[in-house]
């Protein structure tokens, strides 16, 4: 019997230590798997490249086929979506995106085609935290979050298509492969729908196979979004999960009020309340309203997650793909959120979204929102009995029709 030799990690606390039993003549080639070359582990991989060789960007002007309303952008006719396409030397196309609700769209794509681009051309694709690390201190000075983080988010998201794309696998099998069905909800972008209107909606959702709904409040008179509150949970009965969305509207003090009112009706979540800055003013929505405060999507950093979880005291950190930075900081903030025993849920951009919520095991609900490219997308995430199912195709899947979507071409 032949004892490798140890050969330790760069870690003071790890040794490895093989033992193999094989016959008293046997050599090691000296290219097995299990002949480890001594040196650090942090001697640089290189066996091939994966070499990005082109990045282009585009920018669309999505029409809404029906106007959306909230109560901090407004009636919503169109959405801005900017994509990305990474090429590599083995021929290989990754795909990303990100989207605003009509405003910026211009300002991320001139920051990924004058500015990101060169920080990523020629580099291995594969090496995404140190691609995400290049690009971040690159445009750190100019805003720390905001576009920038974007911009980011779409590239990152890009490097990751690649990723599942050379490894063959799905995204939600790639990053961690907990379960590919994750319990979804219709959400509604409906804050000046007529109740006629938003009673419509929900009967749709319903139909679609959605087992929970979520609806804006924030009207002019809390007593409105009380009646329409109430209206919705008579339709759901008392064992669906209805969720409410003031999307930041409130100050705290009216915020507290609207959790108060809506709790007996069992809301299962009050959704960003107030503005995002005001960690302390969350935290006392959740201790005086009564109702699990959700929040996130207008965070743009790791820290800020992290700030909102120690001194917010939500329950649910809402992390979005497509603006937080990417698969690499959604991925954090889930962890992060497991390391403090809370779910994670999303929003928007459902067809990313089912894979990494499918991809952890803390995973809350989906956010299904018909943001107008679902029309220009050619496979249509599979919704059956409240859940979402993950695709198995490579990456995540998401194969837009371009030809389709041209005419919405900005440049």
């Amino acid at each position: 019997m032949k004892r490798l030799p140890f050969y330790h990690l760069d870690c003071p606390f790890t040794i490895i230590s093989i033992k193999i039993n094989t016959p008293a003549n046997f050599d090691f080639p000296t290219d097995s798997p299990i002949m480890p070359p001594p040196y650090s582990i942090k001697q640089p991989y290189t066996r091939g490249t994966m070499k990005i060789t082109d990045l282009k960007t585009d920018f669309y002007s999505i029409p809404l086929p029906v106007a959306l309303s909230d109560a901090t952008h407004g009636t919503i006719t169109h959405f801005d979506l900017v994509t990305v396409h990474i090429t590599t030397s083995e021929g290989l196309e990754g795909v990303g995106y990100t989207f605003t609700p009509g405003t910026g769209g211009a300002a991320i794509h001139a920051l990924i085609d004058r500015d990101l681009r060169d920080v990523i051309a020629g580099e291995d694709a594969r090496r995404i935290e140190y691609l995400w690390d290049r690009m971040w201190w690159h445009v750190h000075f100019a805003g720390r979050g905001g576009a920038l983080v974007f911009a980011m988010s779409a590239i990152d998201i890009a490097l990751w298509d690649l990723a599942g794309k050379a490894a063959g696998e799905p995204w939600w099998r790639l990053l961690g492969g907990h379960d590919n069905q994750v319990q979804t909800y219709g959400g509604g972008v409906d804050l000046h729908f007529t109740l006629d209107a938003l009673v419509i909606q929900t009967a749709g959702f319903l139909d679609q196979g959605f087992r929970a709904i979520k609806m804006k409040v924030g009207r002019e008179k809390l007593s409105d979004d009380v009646e329409r509150v109430a209206k919705i949970r008579e339709m759901l009965g008392n064992d669906l999960p209805l969720m409410v969305d003031a999307n930041m509207g409130w100050r705290v003090d009216e915020a507290i009020r609207g959790a108060r009112a809506f709790a007996k009706h069992d809301v299962y979540w009050l959704e960003e309340p107030t503005i995002p800055d005001d960690y302390a003013g969350h935290a006392r929505i959740a201790r005086e309203g009564g109702v699990p405060i959700a929040t996130g999507e207008n965070l743009r950093t790791l820290h800020e997650f992290e700030h909102m979880i120690r001194y917010g005291e939500i329950a649910f950190p809402e992390p979005d793909v497509a603006i937080c930075g990417g698969v690499t900081t959604w991925l954090k903030v889930a962890r992060l959120a497991e390391a403090n025993n809370l779910p994670v849920t999303s929003h928007g951009v459902h067809d990313l979204h089912v894979h990494l919520l499918s991809a952890v095991p803390n995973a809350s609900f989906l956010e299904v929102h018909m943001f107008g490219i679902e029309k220009y997308i050619r496979h249509p995430l599979e919704i059956k009995d409240g859940y979402a199912i993950a695709p198995d195709r490579p990456g995540h899947g998401v194969e837009f029709d371009w030809p389709a979507m041209e005419p919405h071409k900005v440049f």
